[in-house]
């Protein structure tokens, strides 16, 4: 397996194909369906998650793995002779902060497997197609990426103004017949396009009901990411490079990660041009703009003589509050602090996890403790955040305390207790900041 720039390692057989797109980007490819072969499937299989629940079929990744070759040959057979039949995806709800539901997809294993071969394919032949800014479900993109060149952006191009958009329920409404065309800009081979047919047409289990949308991506299925990544490139990424910057009178930046992504400008004027017409252009596609989260913000460097909360607004993006505010020196600088809901959502979900484990064995509570929240310093570790990493370390020493509490007859640790033994014989990681250059 080889790898090249901007696309995932890939097999020789890809190798040509990787280079061919990235020589000629005009290139359409109608030779691809054999390619699925059960040395793609074997390595698809490799690099699919084999945490996560099994689909309506009960077959777990566990399962598949104890005749795995026989399973590949079988699946491989079904895909060469047109057999294979994608499996409804079973829908569960899980409730969300503000009292409202968000459906999660369960696909089958298999399905699973066979989007991932799909995946690789389509990769080697959008990633060149792809912009810098582009940094969702990328090789070699991340969320911190996108911070920083936020950040950077914003400092660099003297940006004044920000557009801070969303897009309501873009996954569930990505229009199948305009994604099947931005994909045939690409791929002309009717096999590879029978299998996103599939994908989109094989239903959804939902409380014991099977219902067929007519309209978005397959729930839970690693095809998603890639498939929301592609409409987005022609709908935002490519019009807003190709369409908008030539006509703005200064400078701009776009960064997107998935569906969420900043607009940048130095002049109002402009920021208010694009904020007028970036509903029409979702529209045409059957996307919509939400008019209520949406919104333009003044975000610039304070004067001396003015406060910033008088004079800049903040904006929300990838988890973190983007503000303006002095540093040590003196000077100004844009900030990140955690957003206050999520800090909130993580805090109440350590009280009750500690609530609901409070007669686990104690060297289990903490290891599982240590690993939430080396996880959560993992991801806003950032420089200038560190505050809010410890309300969290704090909270969650104090929640554990509490319930370790009633694990004892007088129904309460005391401080002195806590810090003489807890303390020292099972310290929480202390907070720390992991990315110093973001």
């Amino acid at each position: 397996m080889r790898e090249t720039p901007g696309s995932p390692i890939i097999s020789p057989k890809l190798q040509k194909i990787a280079e061919q797109a990235r020589n000629y980007p005009e290139m359409m490819f109608n030779n691809l369906y054999h390619l699925i072969d059960q040395e793609l499937l074997l390595e698809a299989y490799q690099r699919t998650s084999k945490d996560s629940a099994a689909g309506v079929d009960k077959v777990t990744a566990r399962d598949y793995a104890e005749a795995l070759y026989e399973n590949l040959h079988d699946l491989h057979d079904r895909l060469k002779s047109n057999r294979y039949v994608a499996q409804p995806v079973e829908r569960v709800w899980i409730e969300k902060e503000d009292g409202k539901q968000r459906p999660i997809g369960k696909p089958c294993f298999e399905d699973k497997i066979v989007q991932r071969a799909a995946v690789m394919i389509l990769a080697v032949l959008f990633e060149p197609l792809f912009q810098p800014f582009s940094h969702g479900f990328r090789k070699g993109h991340s969320q911190h990426q996108a911070i920083r060149e936020l950040r950077e952006r914003c400092m660099k191009l003297n940006i004044n103004w920000i557009v801070d958009a969303d897009v309501s329920g873009y996954f569930d409404t990505i229009d199948h017949a305009k994604l099947r065309g931005f994909i045939e800009k690409k791929v002309k081979d009717g096999g590879i396009l029978r299998l996103l047919g599939k994908w989109l047409k094989a239903g959804v289990l939902d409380r014991g009901k099977m219902v067929y949308p007519e309209k978005g991506t397959p729930q839970g299925g690693v095809a998603s990411p890639m498939l929301a990544n592609i409409f987005l490139h022609y709908v935002l990424d490519e019009w807003f490079v190709q369409d908008v910057q030539p006509r703005l009178k200064g400078r701009s930046f776009l960064i997107r990660f998935a569906d969420d992504f900043i607009i940048g400008f130095e002049h109002e004027a402009d920021a208010r041009r694009v904020l007028e017409v970036l509903p029409k252009r979702f529209n045409r596609f059957n996307l919509t703009i939400h008019p209520e989260k949406t919104k333009l913000v003044r975000f610039s460097p304070p004067s001396v003589k003015v406060k910033t909360e008088k004079e800049n607004g903040t904006f929300d993006f990838l988890g973190f509050t983007h503000y303006w505010a002095k540093s040590l020196q003196g000077y100004w600088i844009i900030k990140r602090k955690t957003i206050g809901k999520r800090l909130r959502r993580f805090m109440k979900a350590i009280y009750e996890w500690c609530r609901e484990n409070l007669h686990e064995p104690v060297k289990e509570q903490h290891k599982t403790l240590c690993s939430k929240l080396r996880g959560y310093y993992q991801y806003y570790g950032i420089r200038g955040n560190y505050k809010m990493l410890e309300v969290v370390f704090e909270h969650t020493e104090s929640a554990w305390r509490r319930w370790l509490g009633r694990r004892c007859s007088k129904g309460y640790v005391s401080g002195e207790e806590f810090s003489r033994f807890y303390r020292k014989v099972y310290p929480l990681p202390r907070p720390r900041i992991i990315h110093m250059n973001i």
